[in-house]
């Protein structure tokens, strides 16, 4: 018999997809992962780290050299499961978390580039997977010049969690 204990619902749901919640990514400056205050819980932007790597940077947009949108999307998903294991490290049990209040995703784009909201979508589509009802947010999405270690997407999230 294993001693480890069965998926929660959330961590079900994302292992249905092939995702797991990763360990919490180490800050790259003077801030933390995330903060509780009261039944809320506050992330810090997270970038779309995976293995301690960034998967690609640069600017988002249509052409050569630039991050393709699709590829964004991507990486704004991964950036929503960055957030989800800092919310975890904060409550300990995603199942606690009550309600996606906010989403707030950043991306850098070549000035042609409108198509913010798209790109975030992969975050807000992947937060939705996860939590379900329970995932649907308000959100902001916004096109900036340049973004941290020069990756294409950040985002950041608050959730409710109960007890």
């Amino acid at each position: 018999m294993s001693t480890e204990s069965a998926p929660s619902g959330v961590e079900q749901r994302l292992a249905d997809l092939g995702l797991r919640v990763p360990e919490v990514v180490a800050p790259v400056a003077a801030y933390v992962p995330a903060v509780r205050h009261g039944d809320l819980v506050f992330t810090s932007g997270q970038l779309p780290f995976v293995d301690g790597k960034l998967p690609a940077t640069g600017k988002v947009g249509e052409g050569e050299d630039l991050v393709s949108p699709e590829e964004a999307a991507r990486l704004a998903g991964i950036c929503a499961l960055n957030a989800i294991a800092a919310v975890r490290a904060q409550v300990g049990d995603l199942d606690r978390v009550t309600r996606v209040v906010k989403v707030v995703g950043f991306v850098a784009s070549d000035p042609a580039f409108t198509g913010q909201p798209a790109v975030i979508n992969g975050a807000s589509e992947l937060l939705g997977q996860a939590f379900g009802d329970a995932g649907v947010h308000a959100r902001s999405a916004v096109g900036v010049a340049v973004l941290p270690m020069d990756t294409p997407v950040e985002v950041e999230i608050v959730v409710a969690v109960g007890d």
